[in-house]
Parts: structure tokens; sequence; C-alpha cells
């Protein structure tokens, strides 16, 4: 088997090969390596056959769809998933043949309702039900506790302990385990029932991925890029000054909310005087019960002044038709001196 570990941050995905018949598959691809992918396969002169996303990420973008389209290669998903440009839609015990080499599918939910794993000779791809020292959350849409624990004691964790495991995410620097390994040390895994576990994940207290729902959008969508989104937001978006911010905070406007939509130890490092904080991921979720009054002007706000557009985009769309950007960012704020506050609002 041929074999390329491509890492991105905390996303790991996969080049796997046969030698003997340049073929091959992509496994998770991230938008930003699609180069990469490509020149991996020229260099060892293979042909991508497959793209298979092993789940519908919602924290970061995929290149399943866009990769495929360029490779005219199916992309290939479980039959669960939503998305509705999958090519090949596949179910436990289905098998991909990629030349001699065989990639096995398992259906493992619970992560997500359309998780799956691939077993391919001394190895399986995870994606992220098993990670290493840990496992997927269950908090996001179609996350369910109760079928993950079903998935890896039922399923996963009875593949040969020798199996190496390479996962979709992993944000320490290894580069795999093996499903014995996991077994003897992963704390998740040291759970003495079904209902233990379910209890034990809905505790986690976890913080909501960045972009959880651009993410989401694209990917279910099959794929609109970040740069693409941005410009369809920015046409229907109007923006404040920071100037105009500036003076309206002076007087005091009680008609305005400024929301700060980075994460909070952002915020906390600094932020608008009196802004409220309203993280990206949870805006949807949040913002109705935070901000029950949608005839209120909200000018959003973020570091580099585009994640606020997306945001003000979204709000738009939810009925907030007040809904502003901040033209620019924190970082600008800052630059031109203008106020800040440290710490919560009191």
């Amino acid at each position: 088997m041929l074999f390329e570990h491509v890492r991105t941050g905390g996303c790991q995905s996969y080049l796997v090969g046969c030698g003997d018949t340049c073929s091959a598959a992509v496994i998770d691809p991230e938008a930003s390596q699609v180069d990469r992918y490509l020149a991996l396969a020229a260099r060892d002169g293979l042909r991508i056959h497959y793209v298979v996303d092993t789940h519908t990420h919602a924290d970061h973008f995929s290149a399943g769809r866009s990769l495929a389209q360029s490779l005219g290669a199916p992309l290939v998903m479980h039959r669960a998933s939503t998305a509705p440009r999958v090519d090949m839609r596949v179910d436990d015990g289905d098998m991909l043949l990629v030349g001699k080499l065989k990639l096995q599918v398992l259906h493992t939910p619970g992560h997500t309702q359309d998780s799956l794993c691939l077993v391919a000779e001394d190895r399986v791809f995870t994606g992220d039900t098993l990670l290493i020292g840990g496992t997927g959350r269950t908090d996001l849409p179609t996350g369910d506790a109760g079928a993950l624990y079903d998935s890896l004691f039922g399923k996963l964790l009875k593949l040969d302990a020798a199996l190496k495991v390479f996962p979709a995410h992993d944000y320490k620097g290894h580069s795999h385990s093996t499903i014995g390994e996991e077994i003897a040390g992963n704390p998740r895994l040291q759970v003495k029932n079904r209902a233990a576990f379910i209890e034990m994940m809905g505790n986690l207290n976890l913080n909501m991925p960045a972009h959880i729902t651009e993410a989401l959008r694209t990917n279910l969508s099959g794929g609109k890029t970040v740069a693409q989104m941005l410009a369809e937001a920015a046409a229907v978006v109007p923006f404040m000054s920071l100037a105009q911010l500036k003076e309206r905070i002076g007087h005091q406007d009680a008609d305005l909310v400024v929301l700060d939509v980075r994460e909070r130890e952002a915020y906390l490092n600094g932020h608008i005087p009196g802004a409220h904080l309203l993280p990206r991921g949870q805006l949807e979720l949040r913002v109705n019960e935070e901000l029950p009054d949608p005839t209120r002007r909200i000018v959003t706000c973020c570091e580099l002044g585009r994640i606020s557009t997306l945001a003000a985009a979204t709000l738009r769309g939810m009925g907030f038709q007040r809904a502003v950007a901040l033209d620019g960012g924190m970082q600008s704020w800052r630059e031109a001196g203008y106020p800040l506050r440290q710490g919560a609002e009191p």
C-alpha cells in the first residue's frame, strides 16, 4: 500500500494507493490541500479513483466535492449522509476496490449519523468516531452518544488489536495509534457501561467548532469556497465604519448592539466597550434567546472583518434586517487607537 498522511492543523487526511495498478483514494480531503493531493498522486504516478468523506464535517471545509469534480472521480459517503451531491452512497460491509487495495466500510454512527470507518490491510481510518486518546463529540447535529457507544464497543473495538488507528483529527501531534492501545489507555473507553458513556459524553461541555455553520452549510451543499461565501455575504450586507461605531458608542446609542462573534478568549483579551459576546459557532443556536428583538440594530465584529460579514448575512437571513458588519475588525480597531475593554462586561 502506498500511503501519505497530510496534516492541516488538527485535520488529518490521507492518500492511499496501490502501486501495482497506480490506483488511489483520498480520505477526508481538506479544502486548502487540494493541490497537495494532486501533486502527491502525480509524483507517484497514481490516478485517484475515489474521494471519501468519512462523515459530514462540522469543523473544517471539505474538499470532497471540488476534488471529485476536478478528477472526474466519485465522491463517496455513507448512505445516511444528507449531502445532495454524493456520487456513491455506501453501506456497512461494502468494499471499495482501489486496484488491489481493499477498503472495507464500517458504518459507525454516533459522532454523526453518517459516520463511517475504512479498514485497509493493517490500519483503520476512523474519521471522528475514534480519536487518539478520545472519541468524536456527540453534541453536534445528528450526534448520538448511545449510537457512538454501540459503534465503538459493538464494532470498531472488536477489530484486531494490532490495527493502526488513523483518525480524521488530532491536535496533539500524534501520527497514529492502535486499536489495542486505545482500548488500554483511551480515557473515554474506560467506562463501565452504555449509560455511563452517555452520561460522560453529555457532560463534556466543549466549545463549538469555529465556523460550524459555514462548514456544515458548505459541506452539506457540496461546496462553495470560503471566498465565494464571503463575496455572497458582502453583496447582501451593509457595513458600518470604525469611526461611525466609535461615535455611536460615545453617544450611548441605546438602539445599537455590538455583537462580538469571536471566541471567548479573544473577547476577554480585548473588545469594544459594551460588546456582547456570541461566538459565530453558536449564533443560530443562541441569538433568538439572547437578542429577542429582531428590530435592534446589530453590528457584528470579529478579528479581521470576514467572519463578522458572514455572521451579519446569517442574521439577516434569520430576520434581523438591521444587522450590519463592522468595516474592518478588531485588528483595525486597535490600530486606530480606539477604546478597548478587557475581561467580561459588567
